[in-house]
């Protein structure tokens, strides 16, 4: 099957496209958020402290210290301290009848008040059911704001129709539980008992997003209470959760899903609020809860980029962004889960920042069946969130109403300070850590009190029935009428057909990879590739460039592009990449440094030696349809970065997403994302995305955590046949280019084809500047695609007793020893494409040496590692031909430290590939 790129662009191709030239795209150096704005407090407000300067002092403990005194655990576990030496006015000298100036001191309704009224207003909004913590807040404008706002929305109340509305939330969530535990008993649903109040959260941050026009929501959480949130508000018919506690897939048959737990499903719905509408998404998460959030954020980012909403990552008065990113998380899980602390490091690094984040903690105060105080070493579980200053409110999860209000708090700080901000909702779990689990094995003593309490929905319908606001009968209908629609619901599991959720919107036209090998014409003419490659080096008229840079970069690749010939490889790369952007595609290339390259040889990103200013000459192409480049230089994490460039991979077809691992095997900090969202997420989820992993990879005596990029695991993630031909219908797509051109074609067949893939390039090292390794303008041109495999041209067919099979760089180090010692019967095939596997064009090859009686795959990496584990029972099962190892022995490290011992292997290697 070949297909051609049609260079004649849709209406609807044109219209995704982004043409602005300012911002991080251009000429600009990336902006950090400052430290301090150098806020002034108002003359009469500072004025007034002064002069009540004891006063001020006892109401700033309360703000620093008032968190310590309040009653916000709901299961009363703890023994907490009942008093504060700081706290009492009598320490500064205060008495309690004397009146004091309330401006700019605390937020009351009077202009003076008592210290005994003052201290009742503390006391509530500091120590009871809820508290606050920002003192460590640095930005004074941030912590004036915070102080003011926290004491005056607290202060506020809940109207009568804001309550009767968190009744039903709650009801509604715990008739839910009650339905499925006496339907479906032995089903582990994780359910929301104890942490109803959080059903509140929700609502109030929904209307507020949607009175302020917020387009969309994008919202990471894990288990607790996901079922009870995606049936009462995000209209996910409870039919398809009961179909799947029955046994049932959430897919059709014919879409080749495999399905996943109920606890992992998703929304993308539009929700209605007063009038006005909201996009909310709630993405997949897997059981490594945590690892969702940092998705979230590259989801959240890719949908700010559509929309050109770059007013986010600033502070103070810009408007905030149109996108709103939402993240639960798990009491034991958020201190304890590394990916968090990367998250919070990424929150204000340009290219990563989303605007700033509200957080929720659901705090059981377990975590799995470990006592709180043994899952983490600090106070709260929170205590994160000091490191990038974000504010924390504790809440009593008995408390909705209190939980609503700070809810507003949360959200009018995210929106007019864009930065993150935390709320910990102390709460229970009510079964344990799943509803088949009985926590009174390891805490006896919390549960005793957890079984002998009341649930949260009962007990807050009971305080509006006796504050006459609900009747019972009132909530006895919500009750009945919520038990009687999820009596239907069950009724028509037997009818439901799961809808499709997949290839809409954003992804309409894409389609599920057909079972077979296709082609793709992905060459194009060379004078506009050689504009392209000359436009990827230059730069402004006074731009200060760096002068090897001049001489090697700019000067060498102009040379090679006038030529014609000895095309390599950062060179081809920015060929492939500026003629995407060409044809209106946007790119995003992240990782550590990627700018310059790991091996100094990319320079997409030219930095002026005076004034330290960036430019990235591809974002300046004249014509085309406007597609940008972003060079997104990371932090130092795998796990979080990968999880943010899949986040931004799964949203959007059109923006082709890159991340290069610094070396190859430093993936391994990533894996828990490899594993659980690249390399399952559409067999699981009917997810496509087309990312692409660059994974640099070479023996060239570096030792082992710079040499391999463990390809063997990637092999044995894929669901490649070993029994039958290979086809494009697979979970990843893993290549081993030997050429720049090949690496050009691949990375363009990414974005012209049908059907994304996630592709694993093992990316060399060496071949960078191999002048072997070149390719001619002849390799780009129109008729051109990547090859599978790459025969011997060299060899006679008829004289050929041996055939080598070989994949990467480790081609030109066979074919040098063959040259070397004038070899003349040995044929050398170059395997480029390992997923798939391209069982026919090497049968095809191998016809060609009908007198040769060896086969055998060479390898750098050792017999337990590399591709020869993947190759050989496809080989022999499908080719009939028996295939010889020849590499390292088996090894528990990838390379030797030793860099004889490296030598001797290698020339090994060379000398067994050709002799045994």
């Amino acid at each position: 099957m070949f297909k051609c790129f049609n260079k004649s662009l849709s209406a609807k191709a044109q219209s995704r496209l982004y043409h602005s030239k300012s911002g991080i795209f251009g000429y600009n150096p990336e902006k950090s958020r400052p430290i301090d704005q150098h806020y002034k407090i108002p003359q009469r407000v500072q004025e007034a402290r002064n002069q009540q300067s004891n006063a001020f002092r006892w109401i700033e403990a309360y703000r620093k210290f008032g968190h310590k005194l309040a009653t916000v655990d709901s299961v009363n576990f703890e023994q907490r301290i009942t008093s504060i030496e700081e706290l009492n006015p009598e320490f500064y000298g205060l008495k309690r009848n004397e009146k004091v100036n309330t401006t700019g001191m605390v937020f009351t309704t009077s202009n003076e008040s008592t210290i005994h009224e003052i201290e009742e207003i503390l006391k509530d909004v500091y120590c009871k059911n809820v508290s606050a913590e920002f003192f460590y807040v640095q930005n004074t404008e941030e912590k004036e704001w915070l102080s003011e706002n926290y004491e005056k929305i607290l202060q506020e109340t809940v109207s009568k129709g804001e309550k009767k509305q968190i009744a039903e939330l709650l009801i509604k969530s715990q008739a839910f539980d009650n339905f499925l535990a006496t339907k479906f008993p032995t089903v582990k649903r994780y359910g929301g008992e104890g942490a109803e109040s959080m059903m509140a959260f929700f609502e109030r941050v929904f209307e507020l997003c949607a009175t302020d026009d917020v387009k969309h929501v994008v919202l990471g959480m894990p288990h607790r209470g996901r079922n009870n949130l995606l049936t009462t508000m995000l209209n996910v018919r409870p039919a398809k959760f009961f179909k799947k506690f029955q046994g049932n897939s959430e897919f059709s048959i014919d879409s080749g899903a495999m399905g996943d737990v109920a606890s992992h499903y998703d929304a993308s719905v539009g929700i209605e609020r007063n009038g006005k509408k909201v996009h909310v998404s709630m993405l997949r998460n897997p059981s490594h809860l945590e690892a969702v959030n940092p998705v979230s954020m590259g989801k959240t980012r890719s949908k700010q980029w559509s929309l050109g909403d770059y007013s986010y990552g600033k502070t103070g008065g810009n408007t905030p962004s149109k996108v709103l990113n939402i993240q639960l998380h798990g009491d034991a899980a958020y201190p304890g889960q590394g990916v968090n602390q990367e998250c919070l490091m990424m929150a204000y690094v340009p290219h990563f920042d989303v605007g700033g984040s509200i957080h929720m903690v659901v705090n059981n105060q377990i975590g799995f069946t470990t006592p709180a105080k043994r899952g983490r070493s600090t106070d709260y579980t929170t205590d994160l969130a000091k490191s990038v200053e974000a504010p924390v409110f504790h809440v009593n999860g008995d408390d909705p109403e209190i939980l609503m209000q700070v809810t507003k708090l949360a959200y009018e700080y995210q929106r007019k300070f864009q930065k993150d901000v935390f709320i910990d909702l102390n709460c229970f779990r009510r079964w344990g850590h799943n509803e088949l689990d009985d926590p009174t094995f390891t805490n006896p003593a919390l549960y005793e009190i957890v079984n002998n309490r009341r649930s949260v929905p009962d007990l807050y319908a009971e305080k509006l029935i006796q504050s006459n606001v609900l009747t019972a009968d009132d909530a006895n209908k919500i009750r009945d009428d919520y038990m009687d629609y999820l009596n239907k619901e069950l009724s028509a599991t037997s009818t439901y057909e799961p809808e499709k959720t997949y290839f809409q919107q954003q992804w309409t036209g894409f389609q599920v990879a057909p079972n077979s090998i296709t082609y793709w014409d992905t060459g194009l003419d060379y004078s506009l590739l050689s504009y392209i490659g000359r436009q990827s080096v230059s730069y402004p008229k006074h731009f200060n460039i760096h002068p090897h840079l001049q001489k090697t970069h700019v000067g060498g690749r102009l040379k090679k592009l006038q030529e014609g010939g000895k095309i390599d490889w950062a060179t081809a790369e920015a060929l492939a990449i500026g003629s995407l952007l060409y044809q209106g595609y946007n790119v995003r290339l992240s990782g550590e440094d990627v700018g310059r390259g790991t091996f100094s040889h990319r320079h997409a990103m030219l930095v002026d030696q005076k004034l330290n200013e960036m430019y990235i000459p591809l974002n300046d192409l004249d014509g085309g349809l406007g597609g940008r480049l972003e060079i997104a230089h990371s932090i130092l994490s795998e796990e979080a970065v990968l999880g943010f460039e899949y986040g931004m991979a799964i949203d959007n077809p059109n923006n082709l997403i890159i991340w290069e691992a610094q070396f190859g095997d430093f993936a391994n900090g990533a894996q828990i994302i490899i594993d659980n969202f690249i390399a399952t997420g559409e067999t699981k989820w009917m997810q496509s995305n087309g990312m692409v992993m660059l994974l640099p990879h070479g023996y060239d005596g570096a030792a082992s955590e710079h040499s391999s990029c463990r390809m063997e695991r990637f092999l044995q993630l894929t669901d490649s046949k070993e029994n039958s031909p290979d086809s494009d219908n697979v979970n990843l797509q893993i290549v081993n280019p030997s050429t720049p051109a090949q690496y050009y074609h691949v990375l363009r067949r990414q974005m012209v084809r049908d059907f994304r893939k996630p592709l694993i390039v093992v990316a060399p090292k060496i071949l960078l500047r191999l002048s072997d390794a070149a390719s001619q303008y002849s390799d780009f041109q129109p008729g051109t695609q990547f090859k599978n495999i790459i025969g011997d041209v060299r060899a006679d067919p008829s004289k050929v007793t041996k055939v080598i099979l070989c994949s990467g760089k480790h081609y030109y180090n066979l074919d040098a020893e063959r040259t070397k010692q004038n070899i003349d019967n040995v044929a050398i095939i170059r395997v480029e494409s390992l997923v798939p596997f391209p069982i026919h064009e090497i049968q095809e090859e191998v016809k060609k040496y009908s007198n040769a009686r060896k086969f055998i795959w060479s390898q750098e990496e050792s017999r337990n590692a590399g591709a020869w584990s993947f190759v050989r029972p496809r080989f022999e099962y499908l080719i009939g031909k028996p295939l010889s190892y020849v590499g390292r022995a088996e090894g528990s490290t990838t390379a030797t430290g030793d860099g004889k011992t490296h030598r001797m292997e290698a020339e090994a290697i060379l000398a067994n590939s050709f002799t045994s």
